[in-house]
């Protein structure tokens, strides 16, 4: 098999590696997917479970996406002649692939969480200076607007023209990269969508500038 097909699949495989899960087996067999919101991810598991749980599910989500750019992007298979003239995908397609197996998980029925912070992850391992660019766009939105998810998907969305302005390398595989990220985090917010839509999304009220004084 190609050298980039056998690397996606493991990436995928490392995503669906499920942070929040995995700490619930662990810890006796909680499912945070049938608590609070149901999502899977580490804002529920913050909200349900508490600060120590939330951070090793932080851990994880944002170090398998780590692994599947910088390291499995990198690392030569044994056996597994490198893929001529694709090389240069490798990093963006495990980080796509990675983030992918994080809301669709192999190991756990398909139903996993929203991947944002496997993105981090994979952002982390391909460009640091992109990642700031997206933490400062998160922080400006959820500032503003006081919706943690609506900030996540701006982040997701400012990413391909942070790529451009940035002049980061290799520009193409990391503008689909970008893309692909804004197009799958924005579709697994649809349901905060809905919420913001009808005003019963709730907000970081500690972080909303304007929300001040409101009660």
């Amino acid at each position: 098999m190609n050298e980039l097909l056998i690397k996606a699949l493991i990436a995928y495989l490392l995503g669906s590696i499920v942070g929040s899960l995995l700490v619930g087996r662990l810890r006796g067999g909680v499912d945070i997917r049938r608590m609070g919101s149901g999502n899977a991810g580490g804002t529920n598991a913050l909200r349900t479970q508490g600060k120590a749980f939330a951070i090793w599910v932080l851990l994880i989500d944002v170090g398998k996406g780590w692994v599947a750019t910088r390291w499995l992007g990198g690392v030569s298979l044994p056996g597994i002649a490198p893929a001529p003239g694709l090389r240069e995908w490798v990093p963006a397609v495990c980080g796509v692939a990675a983030v992918i197996g994080h809301v669709y998980p192999l190991w756990h029925g398909f139903r996993g969480g929203k991947g944002v912070a496997t993105l981090v992850g994979a952002v982390l391992g391909i460009n640091f200076w992109l990642f700031v660019g997206m933490l400062a766009t998160w922080l400006l939105a959820v500032s503003l607007s006081g919706f943690v998810g609506l900030g996540s998907m701006t982040a997701a969305a400012v990413l391909p023209a942070l790529v451009f302005l940035m002049g980061a390398e290799p520009r193409a595989p990391l503008l689909v990269f970008g893309a692909a990220m804004a197009v799958i985090i924005v579709f697994t917010h649809r349901s905060n969508i809905a919420r913001m839509r009808a005003h019963t999304e709730p907000r970081a009220r500690r972080m909303w500038l304007l929300g001040h004084g409101r009660t």
